[in-house]
């Protein structure tokens, strides 16, 4: 469409704008268990204010910006410290887990040119579990993948040390892998790179800033971080369990020394030198703001309990789709939660709850409904477990009147 010859008045456009957001997912009402992490209005209040005082700033230059500067390094330097890091870890806010994740896989990947003189085409190994960002990455860098299947829906590591060469730049667990919400065996891997001299990546996109937080609450969290000694780095995301504002992310390194060799330094053009850190040029200091005032709003008390909320949330709505028939894939111990049922279409009991307004995730192996939790769904657990077995009801009732028309056809 072409652009207006005129422009239009802010009120009208605003009320354009929240007409169309009207046939949007109710993520407030906690209808929502993807895309969206709702830890309340306080904190909505907190992201939306503090961006808006940085918005116009640029991360990209932190001579010009020495506060975005000090945000940042002080947002790292609590993730590090919440992940176990040891001295001299170093680190970046990222865009996002996509974002992190590539700059994880090209600084493993400088680092294994560099350090190992490493040519050809490399490879990655990871569990079929893990985020498709990796595959993106590798594509980008013309990487290859290979992807393992799981063992009890957790990355094989006896199978990954088989297929990691002298060509495997990385080798990667998540914490959780998004599709089951199940952390892989960090300490196992841990030993894997050791024993072999490999780089490991922990994705804990979803998992870092909950995992430490509900194993203060008395959660049983296996090592998943920099306490485990194999771990090269990390990627976790701000703006999910973080109730950060979209999109930042960290990536996390062991030492300053890896670090080192995901930044982009170029002085071979006219308009001086320039050095990023990450993939992004221009760097939404918005973002970056936000992050430090939400951490620093919350606290540790503050995140341990509105991540209580959250495993309770899981614990109510585990028990109650379990009593309905539902089968829990594994054992979660985080924020997410799949489940499938032996006997019923999950596809079409989501088709159900889609009717009354509920917006999730699905599993295709095996087929099942998944839901990323938030704080505010522990508010709503008893209605969607209502909702849920209302939807059972509906699917069981059709599938009983397609057997009767099967019959008497």
């Amino acid at each position: 469409m072409p652009m207006p010859e005129k422009g239009t008045d802010w009120e009208s456009l605003k009320q354009e704008m929240l007409a169309r957001a009207g046939n949007d997912v109710k993520w407030r009402e906690g209808k929502t268990a993807v895309y969206v992490f709702n830890a309340g209005p306080d904190v909505e209040r907190v992201q939306k204010e503090a961006y808006t005082l940085f918005m116009s700033e640029n991360g990209l230059g932190p001579m010009a910006f020495p506060s975005l500067k000090k945000m940042e390094d002080e947002v790292v330097a609590m993730g590090l410290s919440l992940l176990h890091a040891p001295e001299g870890a170093a680190g970046n806010i990222t865009s996002g887990g996509t974002d992190s994740i590539t700059m994880a896989m090209k600084a493993a990947r400088d680092y294994a040119r560099s350090a190992k003189g490493a040519k050809g085409t490399l490879n990655i190994v990871i569990p079929w579990s893990a985020h498709p960002a990796f595959d993106k990455a590798a594509k980008v860098m013309e990487i290859e993948v290979r992807r393992i299947p799981v063992r009890d829906y957790l990355a094989d590591v006896e199978a990954m040390g088989k297929a990691a060469d002298g060509k495997t730049i990385m080798i990667v667990g998540s914490a959780p892998c998004f599709p089951y919400g199940l952390i892989d065996p960090i300490g196992e891997l841990g030993k894997l790179a050791e024993a072999r001299g490999l780089w490991l990546h922990v994705d804990a996109c979803v998992g870092g800033y909950i995992a430490p937080f509900a194993r203060m609450n008395g959660g049983d969290v296996p090592p998943f971080d920099f306490e485990v000694r194999g771990v090269s780095s990390m990627s976790a995301d701000l703006h999910k369990y973080g109730y950060c504002a979209k999109g930042a992310s960290t990536v996390l390194f062991r030492s300053e020394a890896l670090r080192t060799h995901m930044i982009f330094d170029c002085d071979d053009w006219p308009g001086g030198r320039m050095i990023t850190p990450t993939l992004a040029g221009t760097r939404p200091g918005g973002a970056i703001a936000a992050a430090w005032a939400v951490m620093n709003f919350l606290g540790v008390e503050g995140y341990r309990a509105k991540h209580k909320q959250v495993t309770d949330a899981r614990e109510k709505i585990a028990a109650g789709v379990e009593a309905l028939g539902f089968r829990v894939v594994g054992n979660p111990q985080l924020g997410i939660i799949a489940f499938t049922h032996d006997e019923i279409d999950c596809m079409a009991v989501w088709g159900k709850l889609f009717e009354r307004g509920w917006f999730t995730s699905l599993t295709t192996v095996p087929a099942g409904l998944h839901l990323m939790l938030s704080p505010f769904h522990l508010q709503v657990a008893d209605t969607y477990l209502a909702d849920i077995a209302w939807a059972v009801e509906q699917v069981k009732a059709g599938m009983t009147g397609a057997a009767r028309e099967a019959r008497y056809s």
